[in-house]
């Protein structure tokens, strides 16, 4: 089988890494984890050890995601980054890895690849097409046990020598501390993000985390709650009901998100989302919650043909969007703190969604949305709600949303 291998006659010299050890030791200051790992490899390159490829894989704690590649190639100024979802645990393609042997195991693994002598991965057969001709992984590992892995490899010919295996050694040791607290952080910003929403996140990392540190901010408000959920959770077991609520929010979130909206939590079977308005585009935000409203519905249709096929009652949802002034912050016990938003105009927006089910329609709109709104709008007249002084107008977009009465 032919090959394009381009060998380099880089003649190996003399290798001083005490320098990078002592960055790395220092916190490696300089940047995020990918700077970190481009600054990595262009001071090993002026140490002497002739790496020309490092490829990091560190896991994370995410809902989703397994973990982060971060790969720098020699000459390169920045690195590729890839995320990884769980589902490749169980895929050949990791299973079967130099990363997924060395992660596994917590054993370094070297491999020579010039020559045609058999090699025990796919991935080494890559790379040795590709013109590699040493290929060295080392376990990573943290003070908390968690195994993850960094690969050094060279086009040189010869591969590495003694010297360089040893200096790279000796850099991995202080470079997986690094990595935990990058790793750390990382952690810290997704389940954040997870759980209360990426601005939210961000405010609280930021250090705002004493109780009552709100702010008042203006936006577009999302209410939303599952119709006739009572009755329906009685004929499900604790599982189906988690199931059918997560596939409910699967249609709601991502909808949210694409538009700029950040969901703030779940209410049991109902949905608090807000869409942050400055003083210039509250027209451009009361049209993209408009946007998410029409997605999530087009999202929760087709599941509701599905269910309605294989005989199964069919899922609705009302939704409830007003424009108001809101306190966004932390509230609740002393050691136990929610960050949230809250105020007359949640409790409105929740009172309004409540209307959804009497009126028999999808989404209503308080008259601060309707006012905003580019589509044609319809009012409904005005209603007492518990809770709001002044019955507030509602009304509905005159674009098919309407569903029959009792809906």
């Amino acid at each position: 089988m032919l090959r394009s291998v381009v060998m380099t006659d880089t003649a190996a010299g003399s290798v001083d890494v005490r320098g990078v050890v002592d960055w790395l030791v220092s916190g490696a200051m300089g940047g995020g984890a990918n700077d970190v790992v481009v600054q990595l490899g262009e001071r090993l390159v002026a140490s002497g050890v002739r790496v020309t490829r490092m490829a990091a894989f560190v896991r994370t704690l995410h809902p989703f995601i397994l973990g982060r590649r971060i790969v720098w190639r020699r000459g390169v100024a920045t690195a590729d980054v890839t995320q990884a979802p769980f589902s490749i645990t169980s895929a050949p393609e990791y299973l079967e890895s130099p990363s997924g042997y060395v992660s596994s195991s917590g054993r370094e693994g070297r491999w020579r690849l010039e020559g045609d002598e058999p090699l025990p991965y796919p991935a080494l057969e890559e790379q040795r097409a590709a013109g590699t001709t040493d290929y060295l992984a080392l376990p990573l590992v943290f003070l908390s046990g968690q195994r993850h892995a960094i690969i050094y490899s060279t086009d040189v010919r010869g591969g590495f020598t003694d010297e360089e295996i040893s200096a790279l050694r000796e850099v991995t040791g202080p470079l997986a501390r690094v990595a935990e607290i990058f790793a750390l952080t990382r952690t810290a910003e997704n389940l954040l993000d997870a759980y209360v929403g990426h601005h939210a996140g961000q405010s609280i990392l930021a250090g705002r985390v004493r109780r009552g540190e709100t702010e008042m901010i203006r936006c577009v408000i999302w209410f939303s709650d599952l119709r006739g959920f009572t009755n329906l959770s009685a004929d499900l077991d604790p599982a189906a009901t988690v199931e059918l609520l997560n596939r409910l929010f699967d249609c709601q979130v991502p909808a949210v998100e694409r538009n700029g909206g950040e969901v703030l939590k779940f209410i049991g079977d109902g949905m608090l989302a807000i869409f942050p308005v400055d003083e210039t585009n509250a027209r451009e935000v009361v049209a993209r919650a408009l946007a998410a409203a029409r997605e999530a519905f087009a999202a929760l249709d087709p599941w509701n043909r599905e269910r309605a096929a294989a005989g199964k009652v069919t899922v609705r949802f009302g939704l409830a969007l007003h424009l108001g002034d809101v306190g966004y912050g932390n509230i609740g016990g002393a050691a136990r703190l929610d960050f949230t938003a809250i105020g007359s105009a949640v409790n409105l927006a929740s009172r309004v969604e409540g209307l959804t089910s009497k009126l028999g329609k999808r989404l209503l709109l308080t008259q601060a949305v309707a006012d905003l709104a580019e589509a044609r709008t319809r009012s409904l007249g005005a209603f007492e709600v518990k809770g709001v002084s002044a019955a507030p107008v509602v009304y509905e977009l005159v674009e098919g949303w309407s569903v029959p009465p009792g809906a």
